[in-house]
């Protein structure tokens, strides 16, 4: 909680999702997204956002609104080359059109419920990542998402050593903060936002404020990939 609440002051809120046709975030609106549109599109980015930057997959996002595309039923109907073209600021456009047909139909045979994480895991395209990302983004559920900037970060922090399991990164995590989706989904967003600063070239976390705060020597430091 001490390094959450040293990223807290240092950026503020992040209010991730929903993002809408104005591809914007809402800080401070943890209650959202409300409607079945808004929950769809926190599939949709988390889709997008595979192996590419935010800036490409709001791009694809902001075409698939302009082409009313932005249900199951729209990515459904579309013509195979329309997706492909829509998502290519994405990149990866014919797997990540089929990735967001096979999510389409899989949201359309939820009918408003929430999924458990197994049957999110079970659908082509969906990762760990990615499935946490949907439940507590779309669905408030209080689950800890883990990335690769979040590795490289407690790697230059001396929390792990880099090659931990997801699951058991998550698990440290969740043990040690309280069971709060708000704190998780501003965690995982302001970690994303720091490591854009300090993590996304090497050498990794140079210049990094909280590794004088934090840094512990419990964990060899290594590069994380």
């Amino acid at each position: 909680m001490r390094v959450y609440d040293a990223l807290m002051d240092l950026y503020g809120p992040q209010g991730w999702w929903p993002l809408g046709p104005s591809v914007r975030y809402h800080r401070g609106e943890y209650r959202q997204p409300a409607t079945p549109q808004a929950v769809f599109e926190v599939y949709v980015g988390a889709i997008l956002t595979q192996n590419s930057t935010w800036s490409g997959a709001c791009q694809a996002m902001t075409r698939l609104w302009a082409l009313k595309a932005m249900t199951p039923r729209g990515i459904l109907a579309l013509a195979d080359e329309v997706l492909q073209e829509a998502v290519r600021p994405a990149r990866y456009l014919r797997q990540k059109a089929g990735y967001l047909r096979d999510v389409s139909s899989f949201y359309l045979h939820l009918k408003g419920r929430v999924p458990s994480r197994d049957e999110l895991l079970a659908v082509r395209g969906i990762g760990k990542e990615t499935a946490d990302s949907i439940l507590l983004y779309a669905h408030h559920v209080p689950v800890f998402v883990v990335d690769a900037y979040t590795r490289r970060i407690l790697v230059a922090l001396g929390r792990i050593g880099g090659d931990e399991e997801y699951d058991m990164i998550r698990s440290m995590f969740e043990k040690e903060l309280p069971g709060d989706e708000i704190v998780y989904n501003e965690y995982h967003a302001l970690l994303v936002e720091h490591a854009r600063r300090y993590y996304s070239r090497k050498p990794y976390g140079a210049g990094d404020p909280l590794i004088r705060k934090f840094r512990t020597r419990r964990v060899a430091r290594k590069d994380a990939e």
